[in-house]
């Protein structure tokens, strides 16, 4: 008898999936992903992105920049450690479905409160497994991201035809301001420091600056990491005036990260931001908040073919040659042609020489298109919240 190899487990997976599938996924250009089925028995249509992570996939479905888009996990083995209340981005999930290679097992994690599928479950959620996400990625890579719809049917009833319509027929992401829908819609206070596992708790800093983070979709780490970083930091929602942040009296503003496209959300913030800018108030933003910066200082932006989403994108940091391994969730970017002359590059991607960071040659403002927050990804960009503190610093001076 002939060795089993872990090759023909997988082929045999992918056979089964084609023959007795409860799930599938339904792509614009009417290729048909055929699949097992978990998470919720439902149907969700949105863009279909790829994500390169190969941890932090309860970070990644709960990060509001999600919103609008089922995402395809390139590394094959998730929920293996389950799922908890600590490691979350919002308290509800963005994302719109999951779309996997290998069936979710049991959790293996002394940190694990639910298994991934009762979670899914829990937030009425599809996911799709047995998916050959190697050739979904490479489809990706080659045609954009698409119009998709997951179908996951536990009797296998599934009809196909009216999933492609459905995708077809959803608008996409371009010109939707979905922004103002994961917003927060009132303003509060925020005061927890990031996690500290040894003994299950926030970490304790001792607040020096006064902080407005302006909610687009903001993760909550981002918010750990300004606590961590000495900021007593109260957030608002994304169409809040200027006007009404300046009466705050902040030391600095932050702006978030956030989903949709930037041009749709700048009709009303732009111009607030601008007024910000021009007030000489400190200013860091971050993802979207990065886009719109841009656009309030007369920049335009437009959709990536395919975007940069993982923890994995190298990225330079022009003013001192560093090298910095980031994570990334973006589909919308920067014309570099459209920058006015105030305005400098200050990162790259060495992906593809897009923008990564804009710094403005006179006020103290500067924004990156990754996150330093590192949740899920390394830590090499942290510093850029100890930068952000140093120009409220000097602005106090």
């Amino acid at each position: 008898m002939g060795q089993t190899t872990k090759s023909d487990h997988d082929f045999a997976a992918l056979s089964a999936c084609r023959d007795n599938p409860t799930a599938v996924l339904v792509l614009e250009d009417g290729t048909v992903f055929p699949g097992i089925g978990f998470g919720a028995a439902t149907t969700n249509v949105g863009e279909v992105c790829f994500n390169t992570s190969m941890t932090g996939y309860q970070e990644i479905m709960t990060d509001p920049s999600y919103a609008g888009q089922l995402i395809t996990f390139t590394f094959p083995h998730i929920g293996n450690v389950g799922t908890n209340s600590h490691d979350i981005e919002t308290n509800t999930p963005a994302a719109l479905g999951m779309i996997v290679r290998q069936p979710v097992t049991n959790p293996a994690s002394w940190r694990a409160d639910l298994g991934l599928d009762a979670w899914l479950v829990s937030h009425n959620l599809p996911g799709i497994s047995g998916i050959d996400t190697r050739a979904l990625t490479r489809h990706i890579r080659d045609h954009g991201a698409p119009r998709g719809v997951i179908c996951h049917q536990p009797d296998g009833h599934i009809n196909t035809e009216s999933l492609v319509k459905m995708a077809v027929a959803w608008p996409g992401l371009k010109g939707m301001d979905l922004a103002i829908e994961v917003s927060q819609k009132h303003t509060d206070k925020w005061s927890d420091g990031s996690w500290d596992y040894s003994k299950v708790a926030h970490r304790q800093t001792t607040a020096k600056h006064k902080v407005v983070a302006v909610d687009y979709g903001c993760k909550q780490n981002i918010l750990r990491c300004l606590t961590d970083a000495g900021c007593d930091v109260t957030v608002v929602p994304a169409n809040t005036s200027a006007a009404d942040i300046m009466a705050m009296k902040p030391d600095g503003v932050f702006l978030s990260n956030g989903p949709g496209d930037p041009a749709a959300t700048s009709s009303y913030a732009a111009a607030e931001i601008a007024t910000l800018i021009e007030a000489d108030m400190p200013i860091f933003g971050i993802c979207i908040g990065h886009q719109l910066m841009a656009r309030a200082l007369g920049a335009t932006t437009f959709k990536m073919e395919r975007g940069h989403r993982g923890a994995n994108h190298p990225v330079k940091d022009l003013a001192t040659g560093k090298i910095e391994i980031t994570s990334q969730n973006h589909g919308f970017v920067v014309d570099p042609d459209s920058l006015p002359d105030d305005v400098e590059i200050s990162h790259i991607s060495l992906f593809d020489h897009s923008i990564e960071g804009l710094r403005h040659k006179s006020k103290p403002a500067f924004c990156v298109q990754y996150h330093p927050e590192s949740s899920p990804g390394p830590h090499d960009s942290r510093y850029l919240f100890e930068r952000f503190t140093a120009l409220m610093n000097q602005g106090r001076s």
